[in-house]
Parts: structure tokens; sequence; C-alpha cells
């Protein structure tokens, strides 16, 4: 075991046999999301490097308290990057995102619906059980040997299987082309039939996000991909491109971290909390409460929804009545650091698989205790 990993490794053991709760942690960037935060802080951030980057083969292997920022960077340098664009939520440099937390939180950024989420990129990791016990799981090739595949099962856990110490990614070139066009003065539902309509065409198609100002919308589309075939979608599409690289480019960014003027509008509406609606990117226009407008992602497949919590009921009814679900992501409140409702399961079956897998990984339930699940 690595001489880093030992001092941890007897923490959990410690941990374990005095049944005391740990609460992982990285830059702590996502520490307003979950059902609560117990137990001692376990800091990730010592955990840190590039283990291997072998750009010709597109894999990285990097410590999980590594700065994510720092592993953008270096692929960067070598014409790479992570696709799916993982959102750092940083607030500064005392609370930068890790590696760690990207893959435990298993959030994606506007590319996530064309190019796949974090866990599609994982290829192997290594966890410390809360036994103290170090496993490696996958490797550093997209097929390993048969078995399950417990590796994508830590993407989206939140730390509640056990504690991340290395992940190996798959990584992609940057694309060689891309562009933004901008549709004005157009309704949701019309966003929505083109969306629809652009996916069964064979187009370039990387992110989208229409966004309603005082009744009147926008609609964004982001094309990646060879410069002939950007070029030739940016003719046939319509709209209007947009030639300031460096600000569409901090749009999108903003979009990922959530700072575009839609989402920062909520702090003048402390009783609103941000409501995340996962839906079938085919859904129409959703009856919403109070008529509130949405931001919408993913080519309609992500609906964010500002809303008092008691608007819970109705949304995930509208949100139920097309096949998705409706899940507090940031509380109500300015300075809210719980979303009092992660998962929507639904269905007890789940919730009992969910159960043994914690049991199964972490038997003592150190780990991130009710973040996930009151029950555990």
């Amino acid at each position: 075991m690595d001489f880093s990993l030992a001092p941890i490794a007897e923490r959990v053991r410690a941990a374990a046999a005095d049944q005391t709760p740990l609460r992982i942690r990285g830059g702590g960037t996502k520490d307003f999301h979950g059902l609560a935060l117990h137990g001692e802080v376990l800091d990730t951030r010592g955990l840190r490097g590039i283990v291997s980057y072998e750009p010709s083969e597109l894999v990285v292997t990097v410590r999980a308290g590594t700065p994510l920022a720092e592993l953008e960077a270096a692929l960067a340098e070598r014409g790479q990057c992570l696709p799916f664009e993982p959102p750092h939520f940083s607030k500064g440099p005392q609370e930068a995102a890790t590696v760690g937390g990207m893959v435990a939180a298993g959030l994606s950024g506007p590319a996530r619906a064309s190019v796949g989420a974090v866990r599609d990129y994982l290829l192997g990791v290594t966890v410390l059980n809360g036994k103290g016990e170090l496993l490696t799981f996958g490797g550093q090739v997209m097929k390993n040997v048969a078995g399950y595949d417990v590796s994508r099962l830590m993407a989206g856990a939140w730390g509640t299987l056990g504690l991340l110490t290395e992940v190996s990614l798959k990584v992609l070139p940057v694309a060689p082309g891309e562009a933004t066009l901008r549709f004005e003065g157009i309704a949701q539902a019309g966003a929505l039939r083109r969306l629809h309509a652009w996916g069964g065409q064979p187009l370039p198609l990387n992110a989208s996000c229409w966004v309603p100002d005082e009744g009147v919308g926008t609609l964004y589309v982001r094309l990646r991909g060879a410069v002939a075939a950007v070029e030739a979608a940016c003719k046939t599409m319509g709209g209007t491109r947009m030639d300031d690289n460096a600000a569409v480019a901090a749009d999108w960014a903003a979009c990922r971290e959530q700072t575009l003027p839609w989402f920062s509008a909520r702090a003048a509406h402390p009783e609103h909390a941000l409501w995340r609606l996962s839906v079938p990117a085919t859904a129409p226009v959703l009856a919403l409460p109070g008529g509130a407008e949405p931001l919408v992602e993913w080519h309609g497949a992500l609906r964010w929804v500002q809303a008092p919590e008691s608007a819970g009921e109705a949304l995930r009814e509208a949100a139920q009545a097309v096949g998705g679900n409706a899940s507090v992501f940031v509380a109500a409140g300015a300075g809210g650091t719980s979303a009092k409702g992660i998962f929507d399961l639904q269905s007890r079956a789940l919730e009992q698989i969910h159960a043994r897998l914690k049991h199964s990984f972490d038997p003592a339930g150190i780990f991130n205790p009710g973040r996930v699940a009151r029950a555990w």
C-alpha cells in the first residue's frame, strides 16, 4: 500500500471499529448537494498527482485528490480533454474541485447528451472500502475481464461506497471544428421541435441550451466535429453564428458552472430551490407550477426549474408523466448546503439493491452516512 494511504486506511479501520462516521471530502465544491453532511472530515487532497498519461492511448491515471483543473490543463497541453465537461463549482483555490469528487458526483456538463457521462469514460478505480481494504477494479482499457463493472458503480455514488484513491479515465482529442449558433425569439416548444428534428439528422450536435428571458426565448446550439461537417451544418441549420470564440466559450462555461444570469436570478428568491428534471429528450413542454419557465439543456433531456420546495409533488408528477423524474439540486435559501433530495427512486426493489451494495462495501456504514439515503 502507498505510504500516503497507510494512515488513511488505519483511520478507516479505527472508524469502523468505533462506528465513527467519516465524511469524505476533496475540495468541498459540491457540499451543497445531498441529504445531509455528517461525520469527521476525511480529506482526500493529499492523494494528488497524475500517475500515468499515455496521450497516444487516450488514457490517463490520476490520484483522486488531484485538482480537476490541473488534470484538464495537462490534457489541454496535448490537445485532449474530458469531453463530458464536468462542472467544477469551485469557489476559489481553497475549494477547488478534485478528480475524485468529479467521479463521486457523476455530474456532466452541456455536452453530456451527445458524448456520454462521466461513467462512460471511467476505465478503472482503486478504492478503500469500509474495512480499510484497498481494492482495484477495471484497468486502463475499455474491455477487461468478465464480471461486474464495479468501476462505473462508483460514478455518482457520492462517496458512500468507499474512498476513491485513484482513477483511470479515457480522454479524447479536442474536436478540430466548433461553432455556436444562436436562434433568437424562439419559444420553448419551437426550440424542442427543432432539436428533435436535428437529432434525426447526421449533424455534429454537441450541446444546446434554451434560455427564457422575459418571455422571449433564445436557443443556443454548439456544433463540434470535423471542420467540414461543422461548416456544412452552419449553412443548413440557420441561426446566427457567434464569432467571438472567447466570449462563446465563457458562456458555455457559465452554463456548465450554473453562473448564467438565469441561475443567478434565483438569489432574489431565497424561497426557491433549483430543481433538476431529467426527462426523455422527446418530451414536450411540461406544465410547471406557477408558470415557471425552465432552462433546457441536453437537447431537451435536462430541464432546470426554479420553484419552492412545496412545488415538489407537482414537479415530480409532471416529470413522471413523461417518463422522467425530478429532484432538488440546490436547496432553497441563498446559503443552502443540502439538496434535501438526491434520488427519486420510486422503487422499493431499487432501494434494497442500493442498501445491499452499501452494506457490501461499507458494512459499518461509516462513509458519508445520510448523504444519499436517510437509512444509511
